[in-house]
């Protein structure tokens, strides 16, 4: 046991931390203290010089048009708000980490106070931590800074008509998710593009992996001649950009020209007594969304082909030669054997390629950008929800504010909707079971 007199409080370590470094001069360690008192003083100067007006330009978006930039100011006030988040880590930091020395103290453990333990225990115990602070960081100014400003926005009144700096944004609460949903000009729209966003993120993403796995399975059984081949076949869509494809596509199936309707379909006009006009695809809604969904399942399967074909290979064929004695024939192989294990190792992969469609924006856009017709509030008959954000935003009344709300719905979808999916599957819990 230490003497007597090398025992610390825990609880006067852990008040004195709540200056940063305090806490660790109290319990010995000067130069751990120094370090967080340098961080705090930094704090205290860049708070009081540069983070109350920016907290104060946060609040009130400006008050003077032209002299005040109401979108700087959010943007100087979301970093604030970041940097003060950050410091408030690294003081529960120092809370825990005083306690915790302190505790050392009183039950005879040794402590380091030298700089070289410290350097030595910090590179022993918290090397991980020293990778990944500099890509949490990175990530924190990259990723959350530029999401924290979208939400912000979105209860703002950024619009065409409150344009900085010649306009001021106000805060308005809640009153675009209000007019998203209950206004009568917007409510429609919405529901609509909503609606077909998870008609088309469920049609495309389920036919592209339905055709993946069949084109693999197909591909994988030893009595198919030329599987090398097939395989080639298959992985053509994938080798092309997915940006020509597109184009190419959108010329494939014009109405009047288009190759489908004239070389393809046109062929039904041999037939006698039959005169084929032509299918509508870029013209009726229906038919576009068809050719749409068509097309991610041509862009879509390749992927899936590929990764299927890997988890193909890897089943032992003592499963297979064992349902064979069983008398199982190749339905119930596949729906016993086959299957399962398919889900087992690519269900998150199968997962994010919902939320990818889900926010497909190249396909909507490039084939027939959005259209054909409009539904009302800048939305085409085949707009998503992330082509109407964009149109949203560059359209000619461009309504910022609502473009963010959207936004914000489009991330709970997707955020609550992949949760779901990985809990139902079991995806988490698949890594410790492998």
């Amino acid at each position: 046991m230490k003497n007597q007199k090398n025992r610390k409080s825990v609880r006067k370590a852990g008040l004195l931390s709540i200056i940063p470094g305090l806490g660790q001069i109290y319990n010995g360690q000067m130069i751990k203290g120094i370090l967080f008192l340098l961080v705090t003083v930094a704090f205290v100067a860049e708070f009081v010089t540069i983070g109350l007006p920016a907290f104060l330009g946060f609040v009130t978006l400006g008050t003077v048009p032209i002299r005040d930039h109401s979108l700087f100011l959010m943007v100087q006030g979301t970093l604030q708000i970041i940097i003060t988040f950050i410091f408030l880590v690294i003081l529960l930091f120092s809370v825990s980490d005083a306690r915790r020395v302190a505790g050392l103290w009183n039950t005879g453990k040794s402590v380091n106070l030298s700089p070289v333990s410290m350097l030595r225990n910090a590179w022993e115990k918290g090397f991980p931590y020293l990778l990944t602070i500099p890509a949490y960081t990175f990530m924190i100014f990259v990723i959350v800074f530029p999401v924290l400003v979208t939400l912000f926005m979105a209860f703002t009144n950024y619009d065409f008509y409150h344009i900085p700096p010649v306009k001021l944004i106000d805060w308005v609460g809640f009153q675009n998710f209000f007019n998203m949903i209950f206004l009568s000009s917007y409510r429609a729209t919405f529901f609509s593009v909503l609606g077909w966003t998870i008609i088309w993120t469920i049609l495309a993403t389920t036919c592209q992996i339905a055709l993946g796995i069949i084109t693999a399975v197909v591909a994988n059984q030893k009595f198919i001649v030329g599987r090398r081949i097939f395989r080639t076949i298959f992985l053509l869509p994938w080798a092309v950009p997915a940006f020509v494809t597109i184009m190419s596509f959108s010329n494939i199936f014009n109405d009047s020209i288009g190759a489908i309707n004239q070389q393809v379909l046109g062929l039904i006009n041999y037939i006698p007594y039959l005169h084929f006009q032509g299918i509508p695809w870029k013209t009726d809604p229906f038919w576009t969304k068809t050719a749409l969904i068509m097309i991610q399942t041509w862009l879509g399967f390749p992927y899936i082909f590929v990764m299927v074909t890997g988890v193909l290979q890897s089943i032992p064929d003592d499963l297979y030669e064992a349902a064979e004695i069983d008398g199982a024939n190749f339905i119930q192989k596949f729906n016993q054997i086959t299957l399962p294990m398919i889900m087992f190792a690519t269900a998150p992969v199968f997962i994010t390629q919902y939320t990818f469609n889900f926010n497909n924006f190249s396909i909507i856009y490039l084939f027939n950008s959005g259209g054909p017709g409009d539904i009302g509030g800048g939305a085409g008959s085949t707009d998503i929800l992330i082509s109407w954000i964009y149109k949203l935003t560059t359209g000619t009344s461009p309504q910022y504010a609502l473009a963010s709300a959207v936004t914000m719905v489009i991330s709970i979808i997707v955020i609550g909707a992949s949760l779901i999916a990985f809990k139902k599957t079991h995806s988490f819990s698949n890594e410790e079971m492998m």
